[in-house]
């Protein structure tokens, strides 16, 4: 046998295409190029299936991609399309003249049933080789067969609906046994439940179809060659393997609803299209004499399931008397007729021809059409060859359909991913709102296409329809991209302009009041929009120039709000007198420069408030920037308004902490013009280090002067440190605040001396009182009665004196004694030093044969060496080479002198006959020169212990390792 049914190569294209015309369809000004770079593949596309049958095909059916084709007279050829390399051949094993009449084949392709002409009828199982024989069948020419896709198995049909050439209408179930199969008759049972009748009586049942709605309720589709019934019914839940006929039961005395056609083919036939991921269909086509009757299956109808039912009659060239239909199939879109040499593809949105197919005629009559539900392919099949279409991107013209139906909705949705012809459906659907006046409708549709936006927006105009133009150009701004800045600016101007004049006639109109409110709602909202903001932002100058044409300080206010323009807030209600109000927004915003700005303006009428808002403000204010409004209302205002400028100026100095010279300036000014007592209080509380007082003394000094507030001056002069001014001064005040001045020079006992006879002059000659220049004395230390005598007049007796001469006598009396026993101390003391430095030269310490030095480890006794009283001992020459590199460098050139100096008192004289006089003489000098040159190195080498002194205490932050010597160090130990 011929190699069967290679799918994909050496098909045959000859198809002859009258599809609607794919030519580009012009957009005018839409910006789209709709331009074909390659020809499009037909919808229906169809492949000759490279098979050459031994035998001529008498019958083809295929379901879930398996196929079965009865060749000739006794053999059966089974196909699994995922394997088409491998079928499988069963025969007949009929010996008589029996034909295959009609073949049918469930939804899973497992169950085939063969009915003969011969009135018997057999069935194959997909899983078994052998053909069994339906007993109960025979004696029925079978025309149709209604599976069970809700409970039929790969071993079990489940029940069943068969319909015959006689008009009755059988329910049977076939089952496989799981043990030895066909060890019984798989045909369970074969029961009438009804007979089909036309006018003329008893007619074929031509197509069964079982469907299953909800609530358990069933409906079965049964057609005649004229007719088309529907039996609904319920079937009990848990039931259902009991099978249909209590749905039959039902209309045992009266005829079911159905439809019936005059015209007769002498057969029909129904299409049902599935989609996928669905069990059920979702429409029909019944091919009948008078035409097509398309619809839709309503699964919620009570009491029929069609629904949208329309007649698509045949095309002209199909005359029923002489080339009437064979077959019909249905697709999503279009339903297929077979004819006898060739397949006309009609869509079932308008009933027009899209598709014709022609087939040569060496290929024979056509026989049969039919497809798989569940992977969409159609097969037709002559008695010598086989066929197969592939449906290709069927909804790729429905956009167009249904737009020229005006089912604008269905037609977006089928081009949404084709957005030139998605433009051409909303320029479409536009221009049919704008003619049934559904305005704002069109200007939503308009605002989406590509069109001119001048000739859309003129459209409007020209209708006197401004709602329906701010609407465009609201969708059409909200499409805009970011870059396209000069339209944004534009159509925002241009639709405050609209929304102004808009409200503007609702609000002369009070029967508008509730439009009016809406309209301003929808304005405020574009204003406020997050999309809009940039743009009004960048043009708000145009936007206040059309409100104040306007008049709508309202929406100007709201705008500048909105802009955080609080300036102009601030200013509008300034101006109105609502200056609560103005406080608030200043309040509520927080800006400081707002502050200073308006705080002016506002002290004047709310200076409590304004006050109180300062405060809240806290530290963000500077109280230096406000002092200009507090200064103009202080001079302007009386002294309770005042107090408000003080309240603050105390806040930003006891609270904020300020240290600001004007603001503590200003302070001291209010102070001295409306409370002298605080004054002096604040003064002190500054206290007198002239560093840590933030007021200027000068002008503190000459502002109290001004106003009389001695005491005050006085404090100032003593911070200032001019004791005797502040002495004079205060002696016009009070004594005892000069006698407090005078002792404040505590360094300079001169000038308490010269401030404390200011007192007591004051005293004898302003007073003339003698008791109280005598307190003087005892006041002050420093002043004696021989200073105070020359202030007293001449005739004053020496009885007022008496007592204050007899205590200064007897105070130098005590000084006297005083300074002989500092005198005798003194001698003690020296004669104990003298006594302690002659002991220390005597002083002496005992070294051990054994002991060793300190820093070589080697026996002392062996060199010169020095012992400390701490205990250490060092040669001389490692005492000097562990001190001399700590040495400064002074001490160092020093040391070197001295040790040049003693080895040149070491070296023998060079005269051998010098006289022993002369050199008696000469070595005493030398001795004596080298002893002092010793006692020096000594003095700068053994000062201290070198561990135990300040030199150890020195070198404890130095390295152990020489920085210059450490790289040498560190690659001597690798």
């Amino acid at each position: 046998m011929a190699s069967i049914l290679d799918e994909y190569e050496d098909s045959l294209h000859r198809s002859v295409s009258v599809q609607q015309s794919r030519a580009s369809v012009g957009i005018p000004h839409s910006g789209y190029v709709n331009a074909r770079l390659e020809k499009e593949t037909p919808i229906f596309n169809k492949q000759r299936i490279d098979f050459t049958p031994p035998e001529k095909i008498n019958s083809l059916v295929v379901s879930s991609n398996q196929l079965c084709m009865s060749l000739g007279k006794d053999t059966l050829l089974r196909i699994d399309l995922g394997k088409p390399d491998e079928p499988n051949q069963v025969e007949l094993g009929r010996k008589d003249e029996a034909k295959v009449y009609k073949m049918f084949l469930d939804h899973t392709g497992s169950h085939l049933l063969i009915a003969l002409n011969t009135s018997e009828c057999l069935y194959l199982n997909r899983s078994v080789q052998k053909v069994r024989a339906l007993s109960r069948w025979k004696g029925h020419l079978i025309e149709s067969v209604g599976w069970n896709k809700f409970l039929g198995s790969e071993t079990n049909t489940g029940p069943i609906l068969v319909g015959t050439s006689q008009g009755q209408i059988y329910e049977a179930e076939i089952s496989v046994s799981e043990g030895s199969l066909f060890s019984t008759n798989p045909d369970q049972y074969f029961r009438q439940v009804y007979t089909l009748e036309e006018e003329s009586g008893p007619a074929p049942v031509c197509c069964l179809e079982i469907e299953r709605g909800i609530e358990g309720k069933f409906f079965i589709i049964a057609t005649t060659r004229k007719r088309l019934f529907q039996f609904v019914g319920k079937v009990p839940e848990g039931t259902e393997q009991q099978g249909f006929s209590s749905i039959f039961a039902v209309h045992a005395d009266h005829l079911p609803s159905f439809r019936e056609f005059p015209a007769n083919l002498g057969f029909s036939e129904i299409a049902f299209y599935t989609p996928k991921l669905r069990s059920s269909p979702r429409s029909f086509a019944w091919m009948m004499g008078n035409g097509v009757l398309y619809g839709t299956l309503d699964y919620n109808r009570p009491d029929s399931i069609l629904s949208d039912e329309k007649v698509w009659v045949y095309p002209p060239d199909i005359d029923i008397t002489v080339n009437k239909p064979i077959s019909i199939v249905l697709t999503q879109f279009h339903f297929l007729l077979l004819l006898p040499d060739r397949v006309k593809a009609v869509c079932t949105l308008n009933g027009q021809v899209v598709f014709q197919d022609l087939f040569l005629e060496k290929f024979g009559s056509l026989t049969r059409m039919i497809k798989d539900p569940t992977v969409q392919q159609i097969w037709i099949h002559t008695e010598k060859v086989v066929f197969r279409y592939h449906v290709q991107r069927e909804s790729r013209d429905v956009w167009k359909m249904y737009m020229n139906m005006n089912k604008f909705d269905l037609a977006k949705e089928y081009c949404k991913d084709r957005p030139e012809c998605l433009d051409i459906v909303l320029a479409k659907e536009a221009e049919h709102c704008f003619q049934n006046k559904r305005y704002l409708d069109s200007a939503k549709c308009y605002a989406l296409t590509q069109n001119y936006f001048e000739e859309i927006a003129l459209k409007f105009i020209e209708a006197k329809q401004e709602e329906a133009l701010m609407e465009f150009l609201i969708k059409k701004l909200s499409n805009l991209k970011p870059s396209e800045k000069t339209q944004t600016t534009l159509l925002t101007t241009w639709l405050t302009e609209l929304y102004l004049n808009w409200l503007g006639i609702l609000q002369g109109d009070p029967s508008q009041r509730n439009l009016y409110l809406d309209t301003r709602e929808k304005f405020r909202t574009f204003l406020s929009s997050p999309k809009n903001k940039d743009c009004l932002f960048n043009n708000r100058a145009s936007i206040y120039e059309l409100l104040a044409s306007h008049g709508d300080t309202e929406h100007m206010v709201y705008f500048a709000v909105i802009m955080q323009d609080y300036e102009r807030v601030v200013a509008h209600h300034c101006q109105h007198d609502e200056y609560d109000e103005a406080l608030n927004v200043l309040s509520r915003h927080r800006d400081e420069k707002l502050f200073y700005k308006f705080s002016p303006v506002l002290i004047q009428h709310i200076p409590k408030k304004v006050v109180d808002a300062w405060i809240s403000m806290g530290s963000r204010l500077d109280a230096r920037n406000l002092i200009p409004a507090l200064v103009n209302y202080s001079q302007s205002a009386s002294t309770q308004q005042i107090n408000e400028a003080i309240r603050y100026m105390e806040f930003c100095v006891y609270q904020l902490e300020e240290t600001q010279q004007a603001i503590h300036n200003y302070l001291l000014s209010l102070y001295a013009l409306c409370r002298p007592d605080s004054l002096l209080s604040y003064l002190e509380q500054a206290g007198t280090n002239p560093n840590r007082i933030h007021y200027d003394l000068k002008y503190a000094l000459r502002l109290c002067a001004e106003h009389g507030h001695h005491r005050a001056c006085v404090h100032i002069y003593k911070v200032m440190e001019l004791y005797e001014e502040a002495v004079d001064l205060a002696l016009q005040v009070d004594v005892d605040l000069a006698k407090s001045c005078a002792d404040l020079p505590e360094d300079d006992e001169e000038l308490r001396k010269k401030l404390w006879l200011k007192i007591a002059r004051h005293v004898v000659q302003e007073e003339k009182d003698v008791k109280k220049a005598m307190a003087c004395l005892s006041s002050c230390a420093l002043l004696k009665i021989e200073d105070v005598l020359p202030f007293f007049p001449d005739f004053v007796t020496i009885d007022h004196f008496k007592e204050a001469i007899c205590n200064s006598l007897e105070d130098y009396n005590k000084h006297i004694e005083e300074l002989k026993r500092e005198m005798e101390e003194a001698t003690q003391s020296a004669k104990r030093i003298r006594e302690d430095i002659q002991e220390m030269r005597n002083k002496y310490g005992s070294v051990e044969p054994q002991e060793k030095c300190a820093a070589c480890d080697f026996p002392l006794l062996n060199r010169p060496f020095y012992l400390f009283l701490c205990g250490h001992m060092f040669h001389y020459d490692c005492l000097l080479q562990a001190v001399f590199p700590n040495l400064p460098a002074y001490k160092q050139a020093k040391l070197e002198d001295l040790q040049k100096k003693l080895a040149a008192t070491s070296q023998p004289s060079k005269s051998h006959h010098r006289p022993k006089d002369a050199d008696t003489i000469s070595l005493g000098k030398g001795q004596q020169s080298r002893e002092q040159i010793k006692a020096d190195i000594d003095d700068i080498v053994a000062a201290e212990c070198v561990y135990c002194g300040e030199l150890m205490i020195r070198s404890i932050d130095k390295p152990f390792i020489d920085p210059q010597k450490y790289e040498e160090e560190m690659q001597s130990w690798l």
